[in-house]
Parts: C-alpha cells; sequence; structure tokens
C-alpha cells in the first residue's frame, strides 16, 4: 500500500482509535514483530503493514490520541516516505529516538500507554517500564490488540502439514537432542525451558514447516523439562500421522491456546527463558502464577548451531548444486549482456530463481532477493519491489545477493559484476573488498576466538584507504532452518560467542559509494580444525568455503593483491571449477572455464 492510499489508513487509525480510548488508553504502540519475535512475519501476522503501510522488515510505530509517528532504521528513510502518509504519520529514527523516551518526552503525566505483550521482549518491557514509570506513565499490557479486533480481511493462514525432517539428514534423533539440552537445562539451574524460537524447536523435534515466508518452520512455541520431556504448543490441524513414533518418546502436542494454562501450571517451578528473544507475555504469565524466572541464553541454539556430520554433509551438498545454478544463471547473464538484453531487476531475480527450481530439492529462496543495479546496490539492503525495478546499464556495476532453501541445507552468496567497462576506481574498490575476503578466509584462530575478534580481518584494508561499510561481516546460517541463525556473529558489536567447529556463518565484507554503487562478496564458510597445524601447542581453527561460485575477476585489480592473495584467488576458481565442471556443459561450460581462469 501507498502514500496515495491513505484513506484507508486513515480509517484504521480511527478504528485503533476508538479502541484506545474505550481501554483508557492515550497511546498504542505497533511493533513490527509479532508474537513469535522472528526474523520473517506471516502475512496475517503484519500489523506494523495494516496500521501504516509501510513493508519494511523493521520499524515500530506508536498511534496518540491525536497524533502518530512510525519510527524505522536508515535502511528505509526513503521507502517510509514514499509509503506512509507524513500527514498521517510523524518519521522518527528507530535507532536515534529510543521509542520509550519519546513516549516520556511527548506524553503528559498519568498517561497510559498500551502495549501487546506478546510482541516484545521481556528485556524491551522491563527497560520501557523503567522509563515510562519515571515519568509518571503506565504501561499496560492490552487484553484485546485494537488492530487484532479491527482487522477485519485479515488474511487466512494456509494449514501446511508438520514435515517429518528424516533422521539420516538430521544426524541425530530427536530423544538423543532433548536430552542433552535438558540436562543444559538442568545446568542452568531450572526445571523447565521455554523454547520460542521457531527454529529451536524445529531442530528439536527433527520437523520443519511451511508457516513462514523464507524460514521452514512451524508455528508455535514449546516447554522442554530437565528430563527430556517436551510439551509443544501448536495448531493440532497440522500434526500428522506417525509424528509420534518419529520424534519419540515423551512428547506431547497441545492447542497454542493451552499455552496460558501450562505456564500458570509453573507455580514453584523454575524457568529458563531468554528475557531477549522470549516474548514478555509468555515469562509474565509464569511470574504472576509464581514460576521463578531464571535469564539466560536460549539453550538450544548454540548445540544447533554446530552443525554435525550429517548436517555439514547436507550443506557441502547443496553448495554444490547451488554453484551450478548460480552459475548458469551468470553466464546466462553475461550472454544476454554481451546481446546488448539488458533485463530489470526484478526480471534477473526470477531468472536466477529458476535455475534453482529445476532441484527437485528447491524448496524456496532463503531471503528475499537483493537484485541491485548501479546506484541501488549502495544500498545494502535494498529490495527492487519497494519501487519500480531498475534496468541494468551499460558500464555499471550490478549486485545480487541470494540464498536458497534446499531439502538439505541452506545457501546465501553475492556476487558484485561488471555490466560492460567498469573505471578504475571502481575495481580499486571491489579488490579492497576482496582482500578483506581473502583475509577472513584464510584466518587461522585459536579455540574461544569470537567473530568480534575477527571482524577486522575483513575491514583492514578498507581501513587502510579510509573506507568502512555499516552492515555485519557475517551471520550464521541453519541447516535447512533460518538463513540468520545465532548466537555466533562476525560483527563490530559485542559478540561473546567462540567460533566452535561445524558453524557456518557468511563472509561478507563490502563497501557502498552512495547514489554511486555497491559491492560484496560473500560466501559461507565452515568451522574446522585447521588441519595444517594438528598437534600445535594451542588448538587452532580456520575456515573452509562452502559457496562454489565464480568471483567476478574482470573487476580485480591484479596489481592490489599480494601474491599470497591471488594464489588464493586461483586456487579457489580452481577448487569451483573442478567441482562444477562435471555438472556442466556447453556454453554454460565454456563461461565457467573462461569465469575460473587464473589471473
Amino acid at each position: 500500500m501507498s502514500a496515495q492510499q491513505s484513506p484507508a489508513i486513515g480509517a484504521r487509525l480511527d478504528a485503533i482509535r476508538t479502541e484506545m480510548a474505550s481501554q483508557g488508553l492515550d497511546a498504542f504502540i505497533i511493533p513490527r514483530a509479532d508474537e513469535y519475535l522472528g526474523e520473517y512475519v506471516p502475512e496475517q501476522n503484519e500489523r506494523l503493514h495494516w496500521a501504516t503501510g509501510f513493508t519494511g522488515s523493521a520499524g515500530m510505530a506508536i498511534v496518540m490520541t491525536h497524533s502518530a509517528a512510525i519510527f524505522v532504521d536508515g535502511r528505509y528513510t526513503v521507502q517510509v516516505r514514499e509509503q506512509v502518509n507524513g500527514e498521517l504519520f510523524n518519521y522518527e529514527s528507530l535507532t536515534d529516538t529510543p521509542q520509550p523516551q519519546y513516549l516520556a518526552d511527548t506524553l503528559p503525566a498519568g498517561s497510559k500507554v498500551g502495549f501487546d505483550a506478546r510482541m516484545h521482549t521481556l528485556a524491551w518491557y522491563e527497560q520501557a517500564n523503567a522509563v515510562l514509570t519515571k515519568a509518571d506513565i503506565s504501561l499496560v499490557a492490552v487484553t484485546t490488540n485494537p488492530i487484532d479486533k479491527h482487522w477485519h480481511d485479515r488474511p487466512v493462514p494456509q494449514l501446511q502439514p508438520i514435515m517429518l525432517f528424516s533422521e539420516q539428514s538430521a544426524g541425530r534423533s530427536s530423544a538423543d537432542k532433548r536430552h542433552e539440552i535438558g540436562a543444559l537445562v538442568a545446568k542452568a539451574g531450572a526445571d523447565v525451558a521455554l523454547v520460542t524460537a521457531l527454529d529451536s524447536f524445529c531442530w528439536l523435534l527433527n520437523i520443519r514447516g511451511r508457516d513462514v515466508p523464507r524460514l521452514p518452520v512451524v508455528l508455535g512455541s514449546a516447554l522442554l523439562w530437565a528430563d527430556g520431556r517436551m510439551q509443544l504448543f501448536v495448531d493440532p490441524a497440522k500434526v500428522p500421522d506417525g509424528i509420534d513414533a518419529h520424534v519419540g518418546p515423551n512428547v506431547s502436542f497441545h492447542p497454542e491456546s493451552e499455552l496460558q494454562a501450562a505456564l500458570q501450571a509453573l507455580g514453584g517451578k523454575k524457568l529458563l527463558a531468554d528475557p531477549n528473544s522470549a516474548n514478555a507475555w509468555s515469562q509474565l504469565c509464569a511470574r504472576d502464577a509464581g514460576a521463578k524466572l531464571v535469564a539466560g541464553m536460549d539453550p538450544v541454539a548454540l548445540i544447533k548451531a554446530a552443525k554435525n556430520p550429517s548436517e555439514l554433509k547436507g550443506m557441502r551438498e547443496c553448495h554444490v548444486r547451488d554453484g551450478v545454478a548460480v552459475s548458469r544463471f551468470l553466464a546466462w547473464l553475461d550472454a544476454e549482456v554481451s546481446a546488448g538484453r539488458l533485463h530489470d531487476e526484478d526480471q534477473l531475480a526470477v531468472k536466477l530463481e529458476s535455475f534453482r527450481l529445476q532441484d527437485p530439492l528447491y524448496r524456496e529462496p532463503s531471503f528475499d532477493t537483493i537484485s541491485a543495479a548501479g546506484a541501488n546496490a549502495a544500498m545494502c539492503h535494498y529490495n527492487h519491489k519497494n519501487g519500480t525495478p531498475a534496468r541494468l546499464t551499460m558500464n555499471s556495476i550490478y549486485l545480487v545477493d541470494s540464498g536458497a532453501q534446499y531439502l538439505d541445507g541452506t545457501t546465501d552468496v553475492t556476487r558484485t559484476l561488471a555490466i560492460g567497462e567498469v573505471t578504475a576506481e571502481q575495481r580499486k574498490m571491489v579488490t579492497l573488498v576482496l582482500k578483506g575476503h581473502i583475509a577472513l578466509a584464510t584466518a587461522r584462530f585459536p579455540k574461544g576466538t569470537t567473530g568480534q575478534q575477527l571482524d577486522a580481518f575483513a575491514r583492514q584494508h578498507l581501513w587502510h584507504h579510509g573506507f568502512d561499510f555499516d552492515h555485519g561481516t557475517g551471520h550464521g546460517v541453519g541447516h535447512f532452518l533460518s538463513v540468520h541463525e545465532g548466537p555466533q556473529r562476525i560483527a563490530k558489536n559485542s559478540n561473546g560467542v567462540a567460533l566452535l567447529p561445524g558453524m557456518v556463518v557468511s563472509n561478507e565484507p563490502g563497501y557502498y559509494r552512495g547514489h554511486a554503487f555497491g559491492i560484496r562478496i560473500e560466501n559461507l564458510e565452515v568451522v574446522q580444525p585447521c588441519a595444517a597445524l594438528a598437534g600445535a601447542e594451542r588448538e587452532i581453527y580456520e575456515f573452509s568455503a562452502l559457496t562454489l561460485i565464480p568471483i567476478d575477476t574482470r573487476l580485480v585489480d591484479k596489481a592490489l593483491l599480494t601474491e599470497t592473495e591471488l594464489n588464493w584467488l586461483n586456487s579457489y576458481h580452481a577448487k569451483v571449477l573442478a567441482t562444477l565442471s562435471p555438472l556442466m556443459s556447453g556454453d554454460e561450460l565454456a563461461w565457467l572455464q573462461r569465469a575460473t581462469a587464473a589471473i
């Protein structure tokens, strides 16, 4: 919905304010998140979009009696003005203007601010409540969400049955996983853990789903007991025949409506929950019933992140097939450009997926493809669907960041491509990014090293010339699960999680010059023991690239590479050629041979 379609938005704001008045509220907070607090939100839970028209992936709105504000981060400063009517909403910064403080500064003492406790973390609630209490403003958890009450044409979710993910692919039985994680719950001093991350309970039970776009999970939540027993709260209509035998003993399935009673039955128990990721409603419900909250990280996250041999086998195999699909797209693109056929960003994204669709194990993209021509690539999280897709132009750079969900793994790759001739300055910047990528890819590091400690490897060459990039260098990736998996990451910001063998992380330094061009080179890497230093004084780890797709050497200034860096690039391309060439033929194979030729 665009800002030009604002009469409907105005009517929706009126409905929200009518409901606020009936509940005695002076303001109501609308986050982009839903009750599951995941990165991806199903269509039927896009409450912020319904209330404002904004389609971005992060944001928050505050509706007050006579005014409203929408908060977005720097990625969406242009988009929000195109989609959200400035006569109905003030535009504010999500990062620079803390919303609780905004309310404290805007509302008079004695005001009441409504919020839906299912859509905020406990940590957010406690911080916001402290700020508002100082201003003599009450934070009130609503029992009826004004949006849910008035969203009369709300999409009805399709009923998608739970998928039973084979133990052979998972590498471990559900019972084995549950007992290991249950022991961690006991070690944390708790009787039971609240497992709200959708990918966590799906991994625990060896199940997958189709409830959330781009993420093969089931909507629900779970309680995992210290002895390995588990209660899953999920739509019973999704539970397939044979699931009891699949998940093993001591797993029970309940409607989501029974979660409240289960939480209230925890009086006197110690409940392990993550205040930074689980919703406030569930933890407050248990605490009010007499449970003691034990704050701690999701106990599933770390074990899930360190892939076992079966999971890594699937990841390696899907990356070979993905390498073929993306390389076939790149060969097609070069041929189209040579023939003078310059397509738009949407056509390119559709064509790329068409090659992946030929794989019977392909299910869907792992995120919305970033298909960015020319200056659009300077917006690192650009989405061509938020406006009119741009067309490629000659003598420019094209950036494509895409990924796939296969039944045996998840992929994510970015390539920056020359469309015709490029400038010496552009080659210099691409080469500086490539040097950082190589530095991280070839890093050796002792056990206990965090991604934060490695982040500067990828930035050093940009820094040396006065440049940097404003996103993280790497994120974790799941096994036919979330393409953005924690708890590990490679970034400037604080992260105390040590990298472990089996973890998969992205290596994606970039550079973005506003209104000009954008660059990113991304491979997925797996952490593994360093074979060359086996038996050394310290236990040393290294990365091994999973992604096998040519890097565009037309954008590389060979003179800026050291001999070691040049050898890495040529060796990488030799491996790409050796791995993919048996699976390609004809003009596509000829293209691959040219694209991987040593420089």
